[in-house]
């Protein structure tokens, strides 16, 4: 699916239609120290299985591709909300 690089569409900070430059959205690095990650990595520790069964086969082929649109007058970045493809591509309009 073709995206387009730059999009007008509302910003909540600026109260009105502006342009919009879009990219794809990629999670962090996970923080070691975060409650959640120091309970899964104490569970998987010792003997035994891991913590969740693997999943065997898999019913979606495809992920969710959520962007990140940056606001060019005010620069606040909002996500909009995760779109099924299998490629994509950012192209100028």
């Amino acid at each position: 699916m073709k995206i387009p690089k730059t999009i007008r569409t509302y910003c909540p900070r600026c109260r009105t239609h502006t342009v919009h430059t879009v990219s794809i959205y990629k999670h962090g690095k996970r923080r070691t120290l975060a409650q959640g990650q120091r309970r899964y990595l104490r569970k998987l520790k010792g003997y035994g299985s891991k913590r969740k069964p693997e999943q065997k086969r898999f019913a979606k082929v495809t992920k969710k591709v959520v962007l990140k649109l940056k606001c060019t007058q005010c620069g606040y970045i909002q996500h909009r909300k995760g779109i099924r493809m299998k490629r994509y591509e950012l192209v100028a309009r």
